[in-house]
């Protein structure tokens, strides 16, 4: 499903940028988390590396590691407590060699 989940319905004058998920761009404001971007642009952020289905954010303060997803370069990050920022590129699942 590739409709979004949250829609902005306020602080639409804040400046853009944009981030990349698995190649594609997407739009966020100067002050959203990752979170907050993919959920605009998605219904979900990954699927569950342990096979239980889709992932949104669960706790959303940080707690967890239900919104994690993987930046290009390496490495992971919680999106719920991590600010967007331009060019940032993602992606939501690593291929095992």
């Amino acid at each position: 499903m590739t409709e979004s989940q949250f829609h902005r319905v306020a602080e639409r004058e804040r400046p853009s940028l944009t981030l990349y998920l698995d190649g594609q761009a997407i739009e966020a404001r100067r002050g959203d988390t990752v979170l907050t971007a993919l959920l605009l642009a998605r219904h979900v952020i990954r699927e569950s590396e342990f096979g239980d289905g889709p992932r949104a954010g669960f706790c959303l303060m940080g707690a967890c590691q239900d919104c994690w997803v993987f930046l290009d370069a390496g490495g992971r990050i919680r999106a719920c407590t991590t600010m967007a920022e331009e060019g940032l590129r993602l992606v939501s699942k690593v291929s095992v060699p």
